[in-house]
């Protein structure tokens, strides 16, 4: 079984495959392709000890075939709805769909599928950087906790410090923050390896305040699932430099969670932000 590291990037690197009725699998250029055009591309799974793929996956899957699919283009949004878990025996087929392509803005829909049916749809937004005045108003960065606070977390092959634990039982505030680094790897991973990581700790988030639980007694303790995922793309940064990810959890109610966050980077950038909602059954006293 290969190290974690090297499946996940295995796995982001997506296979062109034509349509059905098309000779070719490249894309045609931007100012020749119909505004309908699909573009097909087809992803392996990681190997993990369960049987069902991993959301980050999905998602960071998606960021890339959003990449491949308009390459004159910056993906700034997406939003995801998990409809279905993903089976990790067999290769996920990822159908993107131009719904429009102008000389600034892009927009497409993505269908992520395998032979059970539908397990991910995206809607995607897509931009050309352009010159503007720049602003932001968020809280500063604190400073990189030490290596004493190395957390070694399975889902994440790479770096990470956090100041507490995500698995912490007792009742605390719904808030949790957590820096990560990756490996040197090309920068155009950069933006699917950070969707891949937003999808860890929300739900864990989300039940901070909840005497007793934490993320890790999924399928134990409770049930959980993630239904939606949003990510917008604010810039282009790096993710084998620090990214603190800071995120909060303002509500869990009528068996949902719902979680947001920001990526920031060392200096105090913001590069992305995210959302979630998740099905968090918890039991009935």
């Amino acid at each position: 079984m290969p190290d974690l590291w090297s499946d996940l990037v295995a796995c982001l690197d997506l296979t062109r495959v034509p349509p059905a009725g098309h000779g070719g699998g490249g894309a045609a250029p931007s100012d020749a392709r119909p505004p309908d055009a699909e573009f097909q591309f087809e992803g392996s799974n990681q190997q993990l000890p369960y049987h069902r793929v991993f959301g980050g996956q999905i998602l960071g899957q998606v960021v890339r075939a959003a990449a491949l699919s308009f390459p004159g283009k910056q993906l700034k949004s997406l939003h995801a709805l998990f409809p279905r878990e993903g089976r990790s025996e067999e290769p996920i087929r990822y159908r993107v769909r131009a719904c429009h392509e102008g000389r600034t803005f892009a927009s497409a829909t993505v269908i992520a599928e395998q032979s059970a049916g539908v397990v991910a749809t995206a809607s995607l937004s897509l931009h050309t950087p352009e010159q503007g005045p720049r602003r932001q108003s968020t809280d500063p960065v604190p400073v990189l906790p030490s290596a004493e606070h190395k957390a070694d977390w399975d889902l994440l092959p790479w770096e990470v410090r956090a100041r507490r634990e995500i698995d912490d039982k007792g009742s605390s505030a719904p808030e949790f923050e957590f820096w990560m680094r990756t490996p040197t790897v090309d920068p155009a991973l950069a933006a699917p390896l950070a969707a891949y990581a937003t999808d860890l700790t929300l739900i864990g988030t989300a039940l901070l305040p909840q005497e007793g639980f934490s993320q890790s007694g999924n399928g134990t303790a409770f049930l959980s699932a993630v239904t939606s995922h949003t990510l917008w793309f604010h810039g282009a940064f790096r993710s084998d430099d620090w990214l603190l990810l800071r995120q909060h959890s303002p509500i869990l109610a009528h068996g949902r969670g719902f979680g947001r966050g920001d990526i920031l980077t060392e200096s105090g950038e913001l590069v992305a932000s995210y959302a979630q909602e998740a099905m968090i059954r918890l039991p009935v006293s």
